[in-house]
């Protein structure tokens, strides 16, 4: 069964061997991206997080069959709005007219209560709002972002709920109210490495409606983790080396990347006790429904 990897941050630094400003290794993206695809991923949604990330992200994808992007900003970003709103939304609307073939949805737009200091969360309030309007003039589903409380999340979405049709929630890790709330709205969750830390988060992937499920990496973080309650339901294993010690055909230790997509869709499933055949099938079909009409 082929897989969709929703979300994976493939222009960050990591894949061209940079790690904390230092070079450890040659640049190995093709790599990443030829494991994937050997390894059942049939497509990668690249996400973005600005403008500049999102044009960097359209250079990469552009003709590269499987691989796919969003126009969005984070809202660890959000404040790059300010100086001149309407000039930058022009700019990400006429991005996506230039992409069209290659842009799938909007985003990665929302809410980030643990990351206040890169952006107040009242200016990233303003912008996820403003960002909306995206979705009403491209008709592209929505890629959000929510780290924290979801009250004020779902009261914007909400509030704005004839500007969009569909999307997903990713990386999820709320609790079961708020995603009965957004499912409400149309939405389907996300589920990655960052969803599966706690036994609190694998009881409400139990409790997720099979026709609301995605996965994704987020890659290159994200990745199940030893400590995650997740951790011992994965059948896959990888092997990786150290980044200053990287040699070709090799993951690097603790960088998580789309090939990994197998280890969220086991634990899934052994966490919902479904057969995994079903469930990729199922998530394919939600996914394929949403970005790829």
């Amino acid at each position: 069964k082929m897989m969709i990897d929703i979300g994976a941050n493939l222009t960050d630094l990591m894949y061209q061997g940079i790690y904390n400003d230092h070079k450890c290794h040659e640049p190995d993206l093709d790599d990443v991206i030829q494991r994937a695809f050997d390894s059942k991923v049939e497509k990668i949604i690249v996400t973005a997080g600005n403008l500049e990330e999102a044009k960097k992200a359209l250079a990469l994808v552009k003709d590269r069959e499987g691989l796919f992007t969003t126009i969005g900003v984070h809202p660890t970003r959000a404040s790059e709005f300010e100086s001149d709103p309407e000039g930058y939304l022009a700019s990400l609307l006429a991005l996506a007219e230039e992409g069209k073939s290659k842009i799938v949805a909007v985003g990665e737009l929302g809410l980030d209560y643990d990351r206040t200091q890169f952006c107040p969360i009242e200016t990233q309030k303003k912008f996820f709002a403003l960002q909306l309007s995206l979705s009403e003039q491209t008709k592209l589903p929505l890629f959000l972002h929510l780290r924290g409380p979801a009250k004020e999340f779902i009261e914007i979405l909400k509030e704005n709920h004839a500007k969009f049709t569909t999307g997903v929630v990713h990386s999820f890790d709320g609790d079961l109210e708020s995603m009965k709330e957004l499912m409400e709205m149309g939405l389907y969750i996300g589920i990655n490495g960052c969803s599966l830390k706690s036994e609190a988060n694998l009881e409400v992937v139990k409790q997720i409606p099979l026709d609301r499920l995605m996965i994704e990496t987020d890659a290159p973080w994200c990745q199940i983790r030893p400590s995650h309650a997740s951790s011992k339901m994965i059948k896959t294993t990888f092997t990786y080396k150290d980044k200053k010690k990287w040699a070709s055909g090799f993951g690097v230790k603790g960088r998580n990347e789309p090939n990994h997509l197998i280890q969220v869709a086991e634990v899934v499933a052994k966490v919902r006790e479904e057969p995994l055949e079903g469930l990729l099938e199922a998530v394919y079909q939600n996914t394929a429904k949403v970005f790829f009409p």
